[in-house]
């Protein structure tokens, strides 16, 4: 079970790794695109949201309070669903599918985060293949 773990480990945090460096390396075009959608301090946010979902991502690939990092996900996640994809403002259709899918698949990814929070938590030293034991304990 700890291989299955892992590789589910892997294959969760590949896109917040991407999406990190991303928000780090084109943070000048990223923070662009985020005051367009009008997120509060854009040129500031992005990369320290770049910093977070790293930290996050990291810390569930690399089982180092993996609870801690997948708590670190979901606060990215939450706000960005509001702030960055709020399809009820769309009055294009297109744009507002887009959007909807956007946010829904960010809330799915939160709630996902969300169980490998608890499930971190619960399970505690008992999971293998990880650096450190949880942070929190459930």
């Amino acid at each position: 079970m700890d291989v299955v773990v892992l590789i589910g480990r892997i294959l969760f945090v590949l896109l917040f790794l991407s999406s990190g460096f991303g928000h780090i390396a084109q943070r000048q075009t990223m923070a662009q695109y985020a005051q367009f959608k009008g997120v509060p301090m854009a040129a500031i946010a992005t990369p320290a949201s770049g910093v977070l979902l790293l930290a996050g991502a990291l810390s569930v690939l690399l089982g180092v309070w993996a609870d801690l990092g997948a708590l670190l996900l979901v606060i990215f996640l939450v706000p960005t669903a509001v702030l960055m994809h709020a399809f009820w403002k769309e009055t294009d259709p297109q744009a507002k599918q887009t959007e909807m899918i956007s946010f829904n698949k960010d809330i799915a990814l939160a709630g996902a985060a969300l169980m490998l929070f608890a499930f971190f938590a619960h399970t505690g030293t008992d999971l293998g293949l990880t650096l450190t034991g949880p942070l929190f304990s459930l």
